[in-house]
């Protein structure tokens, strides 16, 4: 038993070793500002990120060729960005007192309103400037907005629910979210301002989330699966294809699409979390530490932009070409299967003898 343990440290540095070169810092220096993640990138190589302050607080940031610009408004206590265009402009929400509102940052800083209640808050837009997200309304539900320039806020509706949430929208103005159906049910929504919301449906579980959406009208998320698993999924227009099951092991979330199709998401499985990249019909995966820890969008120049953890959260991207640790397929799946349970076997093994030992000393961690 002893030497597979050894094995098995001996493949968490292959891992660590493999993944080092694979993901890049954006430069966001970690003692003036704290911890960092990015949350988009356009092809120009803008970034919408949120800094956290040495005290906790989070605040919207826009960065660019290591000029970072606070994008703050009068008073606020904390803040986030979701989401940048090609033209610069940043979606987000600001915290003032107790109430959150959506903003576009553009030549200055857009209040995007409500539907009626408090809060809103902002969580993606289009090259045209079209932004949604979801706001509290008169009602105090929860309901998808699309904000258009130049006119009010329209409440996207429900799946026959009482709540839903807008997290992606495409150049063609086509919306992505999850709704609350009759049964009280969250499934993952499509939005055509034609058509009206539709339910995508499920991998055969109760629940489904959308995350984003390209200009093809392909979508991706999540969904509980019939045995209660969690597992990416992409939506061609026609049916909800199962990633998970191309990945084979843990939960797995689908956070980002570009306009080639290529996929990015995270896995998690017992104490290890893992990025993947679907491209070219292959599934890639990248264990987290000096790869991406999470992944939060993927643009049209194939950068995965997210953060990397090291004794914090950091900005970073990586290509989505990078050399995976597995390229998933005949059988390196088998191998990759094996290594998977081999550590968590090790882990098991230290965990009840050890009684923590190594998680307190941080040999292992898990955010």
């Amino acid at each position: 038993m002893h030497n597979a343990l050894r094995n098995c440290f001996s493949l968490l540095v292959l891992i660590g070793n493999n993944a080092a070169a694979t993901s890049h810092l954006l430069g966001i220096e970690s003692k003036q500002y704290g911890e960092s993640i990015a949350y988009d990138m356009n092809v120009a190589g803008q970034v919408a990120a949120v800094i956290k302050e040495k005290d906790g607080t989070p605040h919207a940031v826009f960065f660019e060729n290591g000029k970072l610009i606070k994008l703050e408004i009068p008073g606020e206590t904390e803040s986030e960005a979701n989401h940048i265009n090609n033209k610069g402009e940043v979606v987000g929400s600001s915290k003032t007192g107790q109430t959150w509102r959506a903003f576009i940052r553009g030549r200055g800083m857009q209040d995007l309103g409500t539907l009626g209640g408090p809060n809103s808050y902002g969580m993606a837009l289009n090259n045209a400037g079209v932004a949604v997200g979801f706001s509290d309304t008169a009602n105090r539900d929860w309901h998808a907005f699309l904000y258009t320039p130049g006119e009010p806020l329209k409440d996207l509706g429900t799946l026959g629910g009482k709540v839903s949430y807008a997290s992606g929208i495409n150049n063609l103005g086509k919306v992505v979210g999850t709704a609350t159906t009759s049964d009280g049910s969250r499934h993952a929504f499509l939005y055509d301002e034609t058509t009206g919301m539709a339910d995508l449906g499920t991998l055969g579980g109760r629940y489904s989330s959308a995350t984003a959406i390209n200009d093809q009208g392909v979508v991706v998320g999540s969904s509980e699966t019939k045995d209660r698993r969690l597992h990416a999924f992409v939506h061609d227009g026609t049916q909800m294809i199962d990633l998970g099951n191309k990945i084979g092991f843990g939960n797995s979330y689908a956070t980002g699409i570009n306009n080639e199709g290529h996929v990015v998401g995270v896995v998690d499985s017992a104490d290890m979390r893992l990025s993947f990249v679907w491209r070219d019909n292959k599934m890639a995966l990248h264990p987290a530490g000096k790869s991406l820890y999470l992944t939060n969008a993927i643009n049209d120049a194939g950068q995965v932009i997210g953060a990397r953890y090291d004794h914090g959260m950091n900005a970073a991207t990586m290509p989505s070409n990078a050399t995976p640790f597995v390229d998933l397929g005949g059988r390196k799946i088998f191998g990759f299967n094996l290594i998977v349970v081999m550590l968590a076997a090790a882990i098991a093994l230290f965990r009840k003898r050890l009684k923590g030992l190594f998680f307190e000393n941080g040999l292992f961690f898990r955010m």
